[in-house]
């Protein structure tokens, strides 16, 4: 397994490291709290 980071889509930071399989090519998206929004926002894989 290998970590990797979710930005926030409304402001760009970096919250989370996620583990995720090598194997898989789909980018992750989830729906988490940002504590800069103060919000539940999606978070999407970046590199």
């Amino acid at each position: 397994m290998k970590k990797v980071p979710l930005s926030c889509e409304e402001c760009g930071n970096r919250n989370y490291n996620v583990p995720k399989q090598n194997d898989s090519t789909i980018r992750l998206t989830l729906k988490k709290y940002c504590p800069t929004c103060n919000a539940h926002t999606v978070h999407k894989e970046s590199k």
